[in-house]
């Protein structure tokens, strides 16, 4: 992760834009007023953060992913088509 300013962002908003997305790099974007910063993330990210807080967010999601993660370790996984 790194820290830059929003002026080095905004005049090298392409490099930062490849850089998170080729590298999955984060950026925090600091401004003069410390409650003003931001994160730069690819959309990857973005949506993989998205979908870990919507299955987290039900106790039966979790526990379901946690005894089938069990049962893998446990090898007794099956594949599928």
């Amino acid at each position: 992760m790194q820290s830059v300013t929003y002026s080095n962002v905004r005049k090298n908003l392409k490099r930062f834009m490849q850089l998170v997305n080729d590298n999955a790099e984060v950026v925090v974007i600091t401004s003069k007023r410390s409650d003003d910063n931001a994160v730069l993330i690819s959309q990857d990210e973005y949506e993989n953060l998205i979908e870990n807080a919507y299955l987290r967010q039900s106790k039966a999601n979790v526990d379901h992913i946690n005894r089938s993660l069990e049962l893998l370790r446990a090898g007794q996984g099956k594949t599928r088509e």
